[in-house]
């Protein structure tokens, strides 16, 4: 077999990416978490990878350029982060008995494991095994070597090699979940690390995600948004204008636990109108986009995130009530420019984002300014 390389980076995508004016949520925790049950053990190279190979392990990936099969995807677009040198020093590691850090799995339903850390480890491995790449920037007794040409003792060794693994048990209920992705940020350390998006739509892979998912493709959402966004900052707006359009009232900080609580409550719909909140979405991103062009939702180079969800949620209720028929572009234009001249509705999009109170105040200063 040809070795190729499948080390795709995504430095483009990252340089073309929307940018995106949010409030920072990295050092916001939970008020409450519920304890999980856990255990460590090790897995031998070649174990993992059998496993892998035979799907008991799932990386998860949205990502339509991964070299995972489609059909192994489970809602978790993490795409392909480690450029061809982190792959060759990764296994050249391996090979020179290294020390490297030990993977995060979480149990699921059949003995199969969702990889929540290490996808990238495993994912290299698993084409190292496959012959897909060759080693070139390494120790010279290793160079243009793929794994099936290493010498057999050196094989032997790799398969025999073991990686450290924390399992944490398949989680029953929402806490439990929260729980999960409360660990998961304090154990996302190293390397690029993980978007609260990106590990929220691993853990609550569902009909609402998956819905989620096929809005982000939408074209008027795209005009609005613009490049897609290889960590997930798109879907998690969407996420964020149809959490707030259905549960507005029940919002309270920090958002991302408002966020993976609706997830968590709806992961398939259950209790929403899903159908319904997309059909909304979509009729909203086309009014929008029709009459306020391309890339609006900017006070400066940035799309405002909480201008973007602000606006969605007055338009989208808008939608519902069937008031928005046969409004003109140039209404829907000189409301919005309106709304941005307000005082108070601008310190509600650029101060304390997230609070309750200023995100209440938002949504009101906003249906109000988007009804008849």
């Amino acid at each position: 077999m040809t070795p190729i390389d499948l080390s795709a980076s995504t430095a483009s995508n990252e340089t073309n990416a929307t940018e995106v004016d949010d409030a920072d949520e990295t050092d916001s925790v939970a008020p409450h978490v519920d304890p999980i049950t856990y255990f460590g053990t090790e897995f031998d190279v070649h174990g993992l990878v059998r496993r892998f190979n035979q799907r008991a392990i799932v990386v998860p990936s949205f990502d339509p350029n991964s070299e995972l099969p489609d059909e192994r995807a489970q809602g978790f677009q993490r795409g392909v982060v480690w450029r061809p040198a982190q792959k060759q020093k990764f296994i050249e590691s391996l090979l020179l008995g290294f020390p490297v850090p030990g993977i995060f799995l979480v149990e699921q339903p059949g003995k199969k494991y969702l990889v929540l850390d290490g996808q990238q480890r495993l994912t290299t491995l698993a084409a190292f095994y496959g012959d897909k790449f060759r080693l070139d920037s390494v120790d010279d007794k290793f160079v243009d070597k793929t794994y099936s040409t290493l010498a057999d003792d050196v094989q032997r060794m790799l398969d025999d090699t073991f990686i450290q693994a924390i399992i944490i048990r398949t989680p029953t209920s929402v806490d439990e979940y929260e729980s999960v992705y409360q660990i998961f940020e304090r154990l996302n350390s190293g390397g690029t690390q993980l978007q609260p998006h990106e590990i929220r739509v691993a853990l609550y892979g569902g009909k609402t995600v998956e819905a989620i998912r096929e809005l982000n493709n939408d074209d008027n959402w795209r005009k609005l948004f613009g490049n897609r966004d290889p960590r997930l900052k798109d879907q998690e707006l969407i996420l964020r204008a149809i959490a707030l359009n259905a549960e507005s009232e029940q919002y309270s900080a920090p958002l991302k636990v408002f966020l993976n609580t609706f997830l968590g409550d709806h992961r398939n719909g259950e209790g929403l109108d899903l159908e319904g909140l997309s059909r909304q979405f979509t009729e909203a991103a086309r009014i929008l986009a029709s009459s306020l062009g391309e890339r609006p939702f900017r006070l400066g180079t940035r799309v405002n995130a909480a201008i973007l969800e602000s606006v969605f949620v007055a338009v989208m209720d808008f939608v519902a009530s069937g008031a928005h028929v046969d409004l003109p572009d140039e209404w829907w234009k000189a409301t919005y420019d309106t709304l941005l001249t307000n005082q108070a509705y601008l310190e509600s999009v650029s101060k304390a984002t997230a609070n309750e109170d200023t995100v209440a105040r938002r949504l009101a200063l906003t249906r109000d300014a988007f009804r008849r």
